[in-house]
């Protein structure tokens, strides 16, 4: 039996199909956007994990943290290897590179007391990623690189107060980048006895 080879761009030689058609793009599947979200976040998650040297597990079952991310390092001063918990979130109802110095981003506040509480054992933050309302935006791919858009952004909610009857909006700076520099940032704090 032969086998056709692919195309530089993915087809099989000789075939046309409409889901390459540049006029409609790709067939993509038919999963909720929302999940692709999701998938999308945990993506960009790995990515800044590997390039800050760190290790990530999920909890199971699932207690309202979706990741527990470690960073060892022997500078660290109250254990050679310290843990964050990290809840992820997205939308694509606020623009790209957002105006002002925040953006408002509202949680269920039975979640919101999880992430505020204070003291703690292990610190938590929240991350929320911006991505186009279009998922043939999401991504784009070269040679040398792969661009994931928009972008993370980081907070530490520890005693933000409930505001709101069932839901509370919560303010997200927009210096706060999530990325490996970033990462390595609050493990180096985290490291040393502060917070994030």
């Amino acid at each position: 039996m032969a086998l056709a080879q692919p195309e530089p761009g993915g087809m099989l030689a000789g075939r046309t199909d409409q889901r390459t058609d540049p006029r409609s793009g790709p067939l993509r599947g038919t999963l909720a956007t929302t999940a692709c979200m999701e998938t999308l976040q945990v993506g960009y998650l790995h990515a800044v994990a590997a390039a800050a040297g760190c290790s990530l597990s999920q909890p199971f079952p699932d207690n309202g943290i979706d990741w527990h991310v470690s960073h060892g390092a022997p500078e660290h001063v109250i254990d050679d290897e310290v843990t964050i918990k990290v809840q992820l979130k997205a939308t694509y109802q606020i623009p790209p590179r957002p105006a002002g110095p925040t953006f408002g981003f509202t949680l269920d506040n039975e979640h919101l007391v999880k992430l505020a509480r204070s003291p703690v054992a292990v610190h938590k933050i929240l991350v929320v990623m911006l991505v186009p309302r279009e998922r043939d935006q999401w991504l784009s791919a070269g040679h040398d690189r792969l661009d994931l858009r928009h972008c993370c952004y980081w907070t530490n909610l520890a005693g933000h107060p409930v505001t709101g009857r069932r839901r509370t909006t919560v303010r997200i700076p927009t210096t706060r980048i999530f990325d490996d520099r970033a990462l390595c940032e609050i493990m180096t704090r985290v490291g040393s006895g502060g917070t994030p």
